[in-house]
């Protein structure tokens, strides 16, 4: 049977992967480590948490024996979730991002290399390219990286280290690059989520700056297949952006979610910047599209009614874990 070691798969993204190759690949055996910080909830794999070819493993990328014991057990692949990923949180506190994002890649990296594993998948962000002006064209996997947060900058780190090990010992290593994700099981203080609640209980929306920021938003489940695609059939070395083609200002992303829960716009709250607040991500998905095939498959417009409702109807969960995060 294949072993897949995946980190973080309690976590948003890695939840919502796990959840459909746990069932969509009996032959595979699925290992998920995860740390269980605060945005990592074991609740979050229950629906699969029985399965025959599933175990859980509590445990952090930066444990180097922890990652040395379960790759020794024999891995065939690993993909890489496991990531602090809240630009506030790494600009109020930027250390962790380092320990976990650039030592704990590290550490992964090192492990896959001594104990020749088959294939490693990184999964990191959009954010390492830095910021466009309205005119400019979309992030290619040629662009520059420029990260402007301590976030991005320690997952342009990890990237760098991913094409080191490949460039150094020939590790079949690949990258992939999203833009914005929504949908279910988010960490309730990213934006959607967050927004959504506040609507819910009539309190302001707080908007950064003018609202006037472009993100490029990709549904969840999408990236997740395009994933199992670079895991399958991505070629060694390569970077794969992947966007979700759905370019929208935050200030639109709000009054959709208002108009949708048939809320007023006067609940939107202009507050004061981000620090180096992004301006605008876009990404040029042609590699992925052309190469593996890879379509995303939710439009935008079904896929954000569509997690509006889950939140909606799964605000017990949302409160749930906001107040366990206060301790």
């Amino acid at each position: 049977m294949r072993r897949v070691l995946v980190t973080g798969g309690c976590g948003f993204i890695g939840c919502n992967f796990l959840r459909q190759v746990v069932p969509g690949r009996p032959e595979t055996e699925w290992i998920n480590l995860d740390a269980l910080t605060y945005a990592g909830r074991l609740e979050n794999t229950e629906d699969f948490a029985g399965a025959e070819n599933y175990r859980f493993v509590h445990g952090a990328i930066q444990d180097k024996e922890l990652v040395d014991g379960l790759v020794s057990e024999g891995v065939d692949a690993m993909v890489n979730f496991a990531a602090e990923s809240h630009v506030d949180r790494s600009i109020a506190g930027p250390e962790v991002f380092t320990a976990t994002n650039v030592m704990g890649t590290q550490n992964l990296l090192e492990a896959a290399r001594r104990h020749g594993v088959e294939s490693f998948v990184q999964v990191s962000t959009d954010e390492v390219y830095g910021s466009l002006a309205p005119e400019e064209p979309a992030f290619t996997e040629e662009s520059r990286i420029e990260p402007n947060s301590p976030y991005s900058a320690s997952k342009a780190s990890a990237d760098l280290l991913c094409r080191a090990y490949h460039e150094t010992y020939g590790m079949p290593i690949t990258v992939t690059r999203c833009s914005n994700n929504y949908g279910p099981y988010q960490y309730p203080e990213k934006l959607i989520p967050s927004f959504i609640r506040h609507a819910l209980a009539d309190r302001p929306v707080p908007l950064y700056g003018d609202g006037m920021n472009v993100r490029d938003w990709l549904h969840v489940e999408d990236h997740c297949r395009a994933i199992a695609l670079v895991l399958d059939r991505g070629e060694p070395g390569r970077i794969y952006n992947v966007g979700g083609d759905n370019e929208r200002t935050n200030l639109e992303i709000t009054e959709l979610i208002l108009e949708h829960l048939g809320k007023s716009w006067d609940l939107i709250s202009f507050v004061t910047d981000r620090l180096g607040h992004d301006r605008r991500y876009a990404i040029d998905s042609a590699r992925i599209q052309t190469e593996l095939g890879w379509r995303p498959e939710h439009t935008f417009e079904t896929g954000i009614r569509q997690t509006i409702d889950w939140y909606t109807e799964n605000l017990d969960w949302a409160s749930r874990v906001m107040s366990e995060a206060a301790g």
